[in-house]
């Protein structure tokens, strides 16, 4: 019976992890040639006001230099608003120095943030409403966000070029050691597995990639879904109002900027701790609107990813020579040597997310397991926490 039992488990994991290679290898090529934003330097003809939005909290040592390229943009932007969540630091201060020098700066007080919003929506709804009415577009930067001096014209460029309303940048990393290296690029590789590579739109809200560091809509198209009080209840908020406009039939885009472009590079954590804690909060994307692609699309990621190498490493291990057991684990070792060279390559191609980093990153396939463990833990719970304030996930709150 224990043979029998053995036997159905290892053929139904070889199936199983058949089947969501397939998913994933064919998602990896149907995404391979999209589309990149180029570096337009300059105002564009007939270049539209745009709304810069700045939500912080306590954010005093990363928002000097995000204001610095903001402040670079040209006059299109026609204003940069700081609003501020409730910051105990200086970050208030910081926001008011660099007004001196630009006058499109200006610090909004968005405190307290009511119990039951997400904070960060919170700010964005705030600036928002607050916005200058000749502003036709509305861009979302996070104050880690470094922008580059022609930033706002490649963006706005890009949209043009392909008929866009909505669609969010997947920026260039910056990873602050050896630790990092090997996280963030394990965290990252969960999101390519998942939903492909960068480079074009969507109309299906289960397909939906999105990156609030650096997101520009439509001022008209943020207004037709309620502004951003779609993400009042989630971990993941930019993804959830990605998702609404999705759900609208609108598509929605997800780009890289083009090599050596240089547009906007992000700093996102200060350690590799600081990563694994703040990062899985969100990652796994879950809201009210996950049906049953979520479930898919995190069973793809967990069996082709997530095992390998546990597998790889138990198939060494003494097991009953029963022909048909061997013969199992022999297919179930090489599938999974197999998946851990095209994890590899995925790494490879990876590459060309982040700025210069270590030689650890290359490390980064053997913090999968851990990360997948983690991805799910995060998956299930409602209740987290930012800086000191908890955040709930509403998966069926309307």
């Amino acid at each position: 019976m224990i043979g029998w039992l053995r036997h159905a488990g290892l053929s139904a994991l070889l199936v199983a992890q058949l089947v969501t290679a397939c998913r994933v290898v064919y998602r990896l090529v149907a995404t391979a040639s999209g589309a990149r934003i180029a570096a337009s330097s300059g105002t564009p003809d007939a270049a539209e006001p745009v709304t810069v939005l700045v939500p912080v909290l306590d954010e005093e040592r990363r928002l000097a230099p995000c204001l610095a390229g903001l402040a670079a943009q040209p006059s299109t932007v026609v204003e940069i608003l700081v609003i501020d969540g409730g910051s105990t630091d200086r970050t208030r201060d910081v926001a008011v120095a660099a007004s001196r020098n630009d006058r499109r700066i200006r610090w909004i007080d968005a405190s307290p943030v009511p119990g039951d919003w997400n904070g960060k929506a919170w700010g964005l709804q705030m600036g928002f409403e607050d916005r200058d009415p000749r502003s036709r577009w509305v861009l979302t930067i996070d104050a880690d966000v470094r922008p580059g001096k022609d930033l706002v014209p490649s963006l706005l460029a890009h949209a043009s070029r392909e008929n866009l309303g909505a669609f969010s940048v997947a920026t260039t990393q910056r990873v602050s050691g050896l630790a990092e290296a090997i996280v963030h690029p394990a965290l990252l590789a969960t999101l390519v597995y998942r939903y492909g590579i960068p480079g074009s739109t969507v109309t299906d809200p289960e397909a939906v990639q999105a990156n609030g560091q650096c997101f520009l809509a439509r001022a008209e198209l943020v207004e037709r879904i309620g502004g951003f009080c779609t993400g009042r209840h989630s971990i993941s908020e930019d993804v959830t109002i990605a998702r609404e406009v999705a759900r609208r039939g609108i598509p929605v885009g997800f780009f890289e900027p083009e090599p050596d472009a240089r547009l906007i590079e992000v700093e996102m954590y200060a350690s590799a701790r600081d990563a694994w804690t703040n990062w899985t909060r969100s990652l796994p994307m879950r809201d009210e609107r996950s049906g049953r692609g979520w479930w898919f699309r995190m069973a793809d990621m967990t069996l082709t990813l997530g095992l390998p190498l546990p597998v790889i490493v138990a198939s060494f291990l003494p097991m009953p020579r029963k022909k048909c057991n061997q013969t199992l684990r022999l297919l179930l070792q090489r599938l999974n040597v197999g998946l851990l060279v095209m994890r590899i390559g995925v790494t490879g191609g990876m590459r060309r997310a982040y700025q210069d980093p270590p030689h650890t990153y290359w490390c980064s396939v053997l913090a999968d397991p851990l990360v997948i463990a983690k991805l799910w833990s995060s998956a299930v719970r409602r209740q987290h926490m930012w800086r000191g304030r908890p955040i709930r996930r509403g998966y069926n709150d309307r």
